[in-house]
């Protein structure tokens, strides 16, 4: 399927590929004065489910229960743990100022707690809000911390870092609506959706009189988790129907202190925060996802982790033939989404994909990369015509067929020997993954600049045209005319 057209450029920069050769800081230039025939043409790529047993958790938010995709019929269930940042040079009251009870009479001098909590708060949620969901709260393991220069992935098992034999500091069954709370109050602006759990009064005794006895230890987050309060586990049990996304999560210690320039006793209350600057990790759990690997007839999007989609270029094809010595100028491919049913209850359409190539695609979380417009490249849903389209992947093209071309000239074996080798069989692969960009706020003459890729650990599934139906890559060619 051929169409060719020739005409005269004027002014042509860049195109992505010209020829093979031992360098590409030359490809695809052409100077003004050349003139140009360019051709189309339709090639086949395939694609398939792969499974993503885990994803790098980064992310600012945390998720907690247990809930059924109602498209493919799997479970998901989602525990996190997190430590509790300190602020530096953190301090309270002078210890003689400090109130608390003596037989029943408020008493200066005395360090007391009065109570403790921590209060989850959410922005969004799955499932019913009358839904009941049993939690537990642990605390993390002093001895065994969890490690700000180590890597966290959502298959974590996050139990480890708990104690031998450890039992919850506290239990309580909540909904999403917190029914404790008065309409008003619920309905109020200054209102933001959270789940309270007390916890025992001897937590938050034992912080107030570490901080008398090593005020040190509360110098920073890095002494105070160490030494002070490792974090806590947080898990649901005995129930299903409902996924919080948590943003912040806060332990509330409260106390009594005298004003002396008042000559009152207040009550107060000292806060830690799980924020960004400290390890939030959430551990997820995907069940029955090999069935849905195992479907012929399309691909799947399953987040959080879960399933992604992988997909094989033909590049030999590509430069072979009548192309064996045209460039590529514009490569586009289009993945159409399935209609899912009439259900408000579905899980969401992922807003963004990332395409990366499959042998890079830890490494490129891992190292906290942004597309670059070569061998990764993101792209957002298209609610009008239900699809994603990567409107020009050709540097990707060009970039896999110099490899290996390069590669196998530097070994001295043939391009097919080369792509044999186990560590060069992805060559030609790349994966689509749902991720979260972010892009900076200032305006540049070339657009906004992307700071940011992320994995998107929200509840999402869709399933796309692909599988046993093969996918058709447009492709544009440009060549000199002699």
């Amino acid at each position: 399927m051929n169409k060719t057209f020739t005409y005269l450029l004027s002014s042509l920069a860049m195109l992505s590929f010209a020829a093979c050769d031992d360098t590409t800081d030359t490809l695809g230039i052409y100077s003004s004065g050349d003139v140009i025939t360019n051709s189309t043409d339709v090639f086949n790529v395939t694609t398939r489910s792969l499974k993503l047993d885990s994803v790098v958790a980064n992310s600012s938010k945390n998720y907690l229960g247990c809930v059924t995709d109602l498209e493919t019929g799997t479970d998901i269930t989602a525990d996190f743990a997190a430590q509790f940042y300190c602020f530096e040079d953190y301090n309270l009251p002078l210890r003689e100022n400090m109130v608390g009870d003596v037989d029943g009479v408020p008493t200066k001098g005395i360090v007391q707690c009065d109570s403790c909590e921590v209060r989850l708060f959410f922005d969004s949620y799955y499932g019913d809000e009358n839904n009941p969901m049993k939690l537990h709260v642990y605390e993390l393991d002093r001895s065994n911390i969890l490690s700000e220069d180590s890597t966290y992935y959502t298959d974590v098992d996050l139990r480890q870092y708990l104690p031998a034999n450890a039992t919850p500091l506290a239990s309580r069954v909540f909904t999403p609506k917190d029914y404790n709370e008065s309409e008003t109050t619920l309905s109020g602006s200054s209102y933001d959706n959270n789940v309270r759990i007390v916890l025992p009064r001897e937590l938050g005794q034992r912080l107030l009189e570490h901080y008398y006895a090593n005020s040190d230890d509360f110098a920073n987050s890095h002494r105070f988790i160490r030494n002070v309060f490792p974090g806590l586990y947080f898990r649901t049990s005995g129930g299903k129907g409902t996924m919080l996304s948590v943003y912040v999560g806060t332990m509330n210690i409260f106390y009594r202190y005298y004003d002396a320039e008042q000559d009152t006793t207040y009550e107060a209350l000292t806060r830690f925060a799980a924020t960004p600057e400290v390890i939030q990790s959430t551990h997820f759990d995907n069940e029955n996802v090999d069935t849905l690997i195992a479907n012929p007839t399309c691909t799947y999007l399953k987040t959080p982790a879960g399933i992604c989609t992988e997909m094989t270029f033909p590049i030999d094809d590509l430069f072979a033939g009548q192309h064996a010595t045209d460039s590529i100028s514009k490569a586009t491919i289009t993945l159409v989404r399935y209609n899912k049913s009439q259900d408000d209850k579905q899980f969401g359409t992922p807003s963004e994909l990332l395409m990366v190539r499959k042998r890079d695609m830890y490494r490129f979380f891992r190292k906290r990369s942004v597309a670059d417009g070569r061998t990764s490249y993101t792209t957002s849903f298209n609610s009008t015509y239900n699809s994603y389209t990567f409107n020009n992947i050709s540097r990707l093209l060009a970039y896999c067929k110099h490899e290996k071309m390069a590669g196998a000239k530097e070994m001295g074996i043939s391009e097919d020997d080369w792509a044999q080798l186990p560590e060069n069989r992805d060559w030609n692969k790349v994966v689509l993954i749902p991720v979260v960009t972010s892009t900076n706020s200032s305006s540049t003459a070339t657009g906004s600049q992307q700071v940011s890729v992320g994995h998107d650990i929200s509840l999402g599934s869709i399933r796309l045209v692909g599988g046993n139906t093969q996918l058709q890559m447009q492709v544009v060619y440009s060549k000199f005319s002699q």
